[in-house]
């Protein structure tokens, strides 16, 4: 899930950057400090919303660096357990397949690939026995967050599934799909005929 999170935190703001604005100083050092940044607490860091309230600076001695309080919003991604995600498949290797799901990567173990037998070939694609279906590189997904781990801040681990219902490649979905006529449409078609 995406959320809006408010941080207050103090900002180090180099001497080099005394001749910008306060407020641009300190929202430059947000960016640079929080975007792409990973917390157990808040997720993935997407991207700095705005920088609200800077409150006055003070220097430390022996640093010359200015430092801010300030108050700020942060766009975050947090998967959570169960949660429904579309990517693009971005590498496949003999245990699994690897999901760009948004900036973030996932994990779909090779025996949650499918409801199949399923085995990998050296072209890096995953296919099904009974079934006949791929995998490959490129292709698009829907799967299901079944783990999400912090255990390692600098590689989260987010594993997925799309063996069950409603879940795999696009394409998939489509053949299973229903065509369901809305009423209205039914109605005017019934009384083309007559």
């Amino acid at each position: 899930m995406f959320y809006k999170v408010k941080v207050r935190d103090h900002i180090r703001v180099p001497p080099y950057m005394f001749n910008l604005s306060k407020k641009q100083a300190v929202l430059d050092n947000i960016k640079s400090s929080y975007e792409n940044y990973i917390s157990k607490d808040f997720g993935f860091a997407v991207a700095v919303v705005d920088a609200g309230n800077v409150k006055e600076g003070v220097i430390v001695p022996g640093d010359g660096a200015g430092y801010y309080e300030a108050e700020f919003e942060l766009l975050t991604y947090k998967p959570e357990v169960n949660e429904l995600v579309h990517g693009k498949i971005r590498d496949i290797t003999d245990f699994g397949a690897f999901m760009d799901i948004g900036g973030v990567e996932g994990m779909v173990h090779i025996s949650q690939s499918m409801d199949d037998f399923v085995s990998f070939s050296k072209e890096k694609v995953l296919q099904g026995k009974k079934t006949g279906r791929s995998i490959k590189v490129g292709d698009r997904c829907r799967a299901r967050i079944i783990a999400v781990s912090y255990k390692d801040l600098h590689n989260p681990k987010i594993g997925l599934t799309m063996r069950q219902e409603g879940l795999g490649k696009v394409e998939w979905l489509d053949e299973g799909a229903v065509h369901v006529i809305p009423p209205k449409e039914a109605s005017a078609k019934k009384k083309e005929k007559d």
